[in-house]
């Protein structure tokens, strides 16, 4: 990371207080979500309703439902809509991934899907750690006019993938923001600042699940404190 660049803490959430609890614990722009265990899908009308009063900026999951990223006529419909009840309510920018049958990134349903999002920042999601060859999907994500791209690295976590996010980093030249994800912690965030050479991280900052009932299983609740923590990880390298 370059000298004197504050990198950003993005924290992704599944409901409108969750999003409250980690910007007022730090967060720099919040992924909005609902049902995260399930990977994340597209917030309802309702919570979109909510986007304008989360005092920082938002970027909205763009998915219709859960599994694979290969998607029909009507789900690109659906993610269409989506879009643009996004960016009426407020959005700062989308996260949207589509896959090919082979695994390669679907270049013309992201286009489409992309060609309706009117200027919004728009963040290629983790169908990329599926891709066969990421170096390939970087140069299509940049082509498409993506300005970044979430990863782990192909790997399950951001920091058991920190080698091939610098290489990704150091291919994307600026031209695209490489955003690390999943596993980011209080006690690893300086660490993978300094070894990737990111600019950004993201993380879910979630809490224990200590509820007994079935109807709690599930869910992933913002924890404001490791936020908090991940913020003062993140300061500790560029202090």
């Amino acid at each position: 990371m370059t000298a004197g660049i504050k990198p950003l803490l993005e924290i992704c959430v599944e409901s409108f207080d969750d999003a409250m609890v980690a910007a007022r614990a730090g967060a720099d722009r919040i992924e909005y979500c609902a049902a995260l265990a399930v990977g994340g899908v597209t917030p309802s009308a309702g919570a979109l309703a909510r986007l304008r009063d989360i005092p920082v900026p938002c970027r909205v999951m763009i998915r219709p439902r859960p599994g694979d990223f290969i998607y029909g006529a009507s789900d690109v419909a659906i993610m269409k809509r989506d879009i643009a009840l996004a960016r009426d309510h407020g959005a700062e920018g989308i996260v949207i991934g589509a896959a090919r049958r082979d695994g390669r990134l679907d270049r013309d349903m992201l286009a489409d899907l992309l060609s309706v999002a009117g200027g919004l920042g728009a963040t290629l999601h983790r169908v990329f750690d599926a891709v066969p060859d990421p170096f390939d999907a970087l140069e299509c994500a940049i082509d498409l006019g993506f300005d970044r791209i979430l990863t782990s690295g192909q790997q399950p976590t951001a920091e058991q993938g920190a080698d091939m996010i610098a290489r990704l980093i150091t291919q994307a030249d600026r031209r695209i923001t490489i955003l690390p994800g999943c596993g980011i912690t209080p006690e690893n965030a300086a660490k993978l600042l300094r070894t990737t050479g990111a600019t950004e991280l993201h993380a879910s900052c979630k809490k224990a699940n200590s509820a007994g009932d079935s109807y709690a299983t599930g869910r992933v609740a913002t924890d404001g404190e490791i936020v908090r923590g991940v913020k003062v990880g993140m300061a500790s390298f560029t202090s």
